[in-house]
């Protein structure tokens, strides 16, 4: 079986050499990386596939910190494969489990915080998440908030209820919002306080070579900010890392992250005035040196094993972005 797969791998890497050569760059986008798998985070990876993704990396693509790229890129200097790395949010494991291994690899990565959950907070969703993990019940009603009553009797069934709410309120009021996730998460004890970094964490990956980026305090839907508040965001988060960090943040990317739906176009100018060199969107594609600078697209590699990994990366690569047309 092993030899099939490097087999497979081997062929698959002669064939991305050719689609290679088109001075295209990869964006790849993570949150998280789990100790193991966990059942309420399906399309989180954990360390052991982490892992293999970044060998596969190393081997296959040229990795490069994300300032280096976009000059390469548009100088028209890209070599074959070009791959970045980038998470964000700001997770206390993207200290403990992704920094040791990028460094067994010689990798580095560029980190986007919202740091108004560092230190001891927990971002909306996860909220959600980590309560309904928890509950014994095997109803949850949320009839007083109009969404209904879901059955979360079994694993299946709380990791798709969870994803099921968060994405029916995540563009909700930011006070309704934190409404429902706070009722929920009342409804149990010990709530996790330990999700995210620390700044002491966060200086130590910024000094091991790590970017860190902004990507507001408090994580909000910037559609539906008005221009005095999406400001107020972006201007204390900017400020909060650089003085803690000693150092200029080049590189912004918009919570959520899709393009008129999660920010609007006409706010790219925002993130401009706050000095920011480029923008990550999550708009699915790879960049090119027409791409729009402030609205680069990003992909998540979820698959589970190395061969369709691979192909997923190939077929992204050939794939004609929606920004670009």
């Amino acid at each position: 079986m092993q030899s099939l797969i490097l087999s497979g791998l081997k062929h698959i890497a002669t064939f991305a050499s050719g689609v290679g050569k088109k001075k295209k760059l990869f964006i790849l986008i993570y949150h998280r990386v789990l100790d193991e798998p966990d059942f309420m985070r399906p399309g989180e990876v954990d360390k052991k596939n982490f892992s293999w993704q970044m060998e596969l990396l190393t081997k296959y693509f040229n990795v490069l910190p994300l300032s280096e790229a976009l000059e390469k890129m548009h100088s028209n200097q890209l070599p074959a494969r070009a791959v970045c790395i980038t998470f964000d949010d700001g997770y206390a494991d993207n200290y403990l489990n992704a920094l040791p291994i990028m460094q067994k690899f010689n990798l580095n990565a560029t980190f986007f915080i919202a740091n108004g959950y560092l230190n001891g907070g927990i971002m909306w969703n996860d909220k959600i998440t980590e309560a309904i993990q928890l509950m014994s019940s095997k109803q949850l009603d949320l009839n007083d908030f109009k969404l209904g009553v879901f059955s979360i009797n079994s694993q299946d069934c709380k990791s798709e209820v969870a994803r099921e709410i968060i994405n029916k309120i995540k563009h909700l009021a930011v006070d309704e919002r934190k409404k429902i996730a706070d009722d929920i998460a009342a409804r149990v004890n010990n709530i996790p306080t330990d999700l995210m970094m620390t700044d002491e964490q966060l200086i130590k990956l910024h000094q091991a070579g790590m970017d860190i980026g902004g990507h507001t305090v408090t994580h909000p839907i910037i559609a539906g900010l008005n221009q005095k508040t999406l400001e107020k965001e972006l201007c204390e988060n900017k400020h909060y890392l650089e003085k803690l960090l000693k150092s200029t943040i080049k590189f912004f990317a918009y919570p959520n992250g899709k393009p008129e739906v999660d920010y609007k176009i006409e706010q790219i100018e925002q993130i401009k005035d706050q000095k920011y060199q480029a923008a990550m969107s999550t708009q699915w594609g790879v960049s090119n040196k027409s791409s729009d600078i402030y609205q680069l697209p990003r992909f998540t590699p979820w698959d589970k094993t190395p061969v369709k990994f691979m192909i997923r990366m190939i077929d992204m690569y050939r794939k004609v972005n929606v920004m670009d047309i």
